[in-house]
């Protein structure tokens, strides 16, 4: 099974199937601007800057089911980024990535990895509080906890990695440069 199968919804509204990813490497993540994570937008442009000619995509979902950090328009959300962190990645409408609404894509991959805790640190600590005051068994399941969960996808379409929004970037980069 692979992503491949799947299609999102581009920024303007036109459907995107995956397989136009075939042969790339893909890091998969669900944003919000209003975040105390969203500095890793910075992140995330320095490794697609860096590994874009190597076959790297990066592809943002914006997500406002989290603290409704992520309140405005598409076009809003997208000024923000190019904006403030100069994002050059394709970047997806805004979509749900739990409950009935989920989008098919997040389904597959929360379905398909395991949880594996928030890292140590006191925004782990504190994380760990807020996901728990809304899914008493968040550590028993792979739903997406939080903005800026990581997938990263290999060159075949197949789930390598999962990444919490507290991981530290230097560790999603070292993997993504091992699976490229």
């Amino acid at each position: 099974m692979s992503i491949y199968r799947f299609k999102v919804k581009a920024q303007n509204g036109e459907e995107v199937s995956l397989s136009d990813y075939k042969g790339k490497v893909l890091l998969i993540v669900n944003t919000a601007t209003g975040c105390g994570f969203t500095p890793q937008y910075d992140a995330l442009q320095d490794l697609y800057e860096e590994h874009q000619k190597d076959g790297l995509e990066i592809l943002d979902f914006p997500c406002n089911q989290f603290a409704d950090q992520a309140p405005g328009s598409d076009e809003e959300i997208h000024s923000f980024c190019t904006g403030r962190f100069g994002i050059t990645f394709p970047q997806f409408s805004k979509i749900d990535v739990l409950g009935e609404n989920a989008d098919p894509l997040f389904k597959y991959l929360s379905e398909n990895t395991a949880f594996d805790g928030f890292h140590a640190g006191p925004m782990g600590l504190i994380l760990a509080g807020v996901v728990k005051k809304m899914d008493k068994d968040y550590k028993k399941n792979g739903n997406v906890k939080w903005n800026f969960t990581k997938f990263l996808i290999d060159r075949e379409g197949k789930i390598v990695a999962r990444f919490e929004p507290t991981e530290n970037m230097k560790k999603v980069k070292e993997k993504v440069e091992e699976v490229l």
